[in-house]
């Protein structure tokens, strides 16, 4: 199946692991992707790996912010009508706390969304989302 069937396929069945599989980082963090009516979560299940700092333990920094900008890329491939994978232009990650050895969930608001760039402020939490762990704020480039 090409990327465009697994585009159309993921938006008409609301299945998209095929999808999260062909992006190599995200089939690394193993990402879920839970679509309630337009309700857009994308999930990071909790795995050995992605310990940082074995002491606290805490969820690497890396891990987390390469979550954080695939839960906006997803988003936008769920939000629009684009079959193409958007391009980061520039994303900054705020760290407000250690991320513990538990699945992390993030939730995507589109700040500004032009023809050719959006603006996604993108925050991930653990136990509530009134306590998130870190803020990602991305300029994507959206093309066809």
């Amino acid at each position: 199946m090409n990327w465009t069937e697994q585009i159309n396929h993921a938006r008409a069945k609301g299945d998209w692991r095929e999808v999260i599989q062909a992006v190599p980082f995200a089939r690394f963090l193993d990402l879920r992707i839970d679509v309630k009516g337009e309700e857009f979560t994308c999930v990071l299940p909790f795995k050995e790996k992605l310990i940082g700092n074995p002491i606290l333990p805490a969820l690497h920094g890396g891990a987390t912010g390469g979550f954080l900008e695939c839960a906006g890329l997803f988003y936008l491939l769920w939000h629009m009508d684009s079959r193409d994978l958007p391009k980061t232009i520039d994303f900054n990650i705020d760290y407000l706390r250690s991320g513990r050895p538990q699945d992390t969930y993030a939730n995507v608001v589109m700040v500004k969304q032009g023809q050719r760039v959006a603006n996604l402020r993108i925050q991930a939490w653990q136990s509530s989302p009134d306590k998130p762990i870190a803020h990602g704020h991305g300029n994507f480039m959206l093309r066809g």
